[in-house]
């Protein structure tokens, strides 16, 4: 029987992007008003941007997305000739506004009755805080790709959950938006997957996950539908 359901966090319980995107925003008007260079040199999306150089230097941190960004505004305040740079407090001020979030509708709600059914835990390849997002209470576990070394689809953080939660994968649904590193990843891991297609989307091709949902509301009745099918062949 499925025991414990894994979710992934960003674009599947809220969007990300219009949040990044002002968190980005916020930064830059920080830094036009202590170190005006480095805006005056880079734009919010340049800033962005040099996360994949300095990724290039550093692929084996490629999946820490806290230390990529800090690095990326490291490099920016060396070019625009600053010896000295403030980047814990410069990283705070993103890292307050991208946890800044508010979940699509049905979320808290559907999350409330899963809990009372399932064990929940989250797996994300992101840096989302679920403390300063205020769904930490519904969650026994949080794994992101910082925690365990790798991000989806590698194994590991999915191997992770299943031995912390104690369950084999078998008992474990997975949750999430993103074709490979959520469906792909969790199936290679042996885990159940649902996809959540928000926006109608064309299936990219490969194998598809067991079910596929527009929103959480539709999760409870896909459970439902799988456990009493368990049931019955038991």
């Amino acid at each position: 029987m499925i025991k414990a359901l894994t979710f992934d966090l960003d674009d599947t319980l809220w969007d990300i992007w219009p949040v990044v995107e002002r968190a980005e925003a916020l930064l830059h008007d920080w830094l036009a008003s202590r170190y005006p260079r480095i805006p005056q040199q880079f734009t919010a999306l340049e800033l962005r941007d040099l996360s994949a150089e300095v990724i290039a230097a550093r692929p084996d941190l490629a999946h820490d997305r806290t230390w990529s960004r800090k690095a990326a505004l490291q490099l920016a305040a060396q070019r625009a000739g600053y010896a000295e740079f403030d980047v814990e407090g410069a990283f705070e001020v993103f890292y307050r506004a991208r946890n800044t979030i508010e979940p699509f509708a049905e979320v808290r709600p559907a999350l409330e009755r899963l809990a009372r059914r399932y064990v929940l835990a989250s797996l994300s390849n992101g840096n989302a805080d679920l403390r300063l997002i205020g769904l930490d209470d519904l969650f026994s576990m949080s794994l992101n790709a910082i925690d365990v070394g790798t991000a989806k689809p590698e194994p590991l953080m999915f191997e992770a959950a299943s031995r912390l939660l104690q369950l084999r994968p078998d008992q474990i649904v997975h949750v999430g938006d993103h074709p490979e590193h959520d469906v792909w990843g969790g199936q290679q891991a042996g885990f159940h997957t649902v996809w959540v297609n928000r926006t109608g989307r064309d299936w990219p091709g490969g194998p598809r996950a067991e079910a596929e949902i527009s929103d959480l509301t539709e999760l409870e009745a896909v459970l439902a539908a799988w456990e009493a099918s368990l049931s019955s062949q038991a």
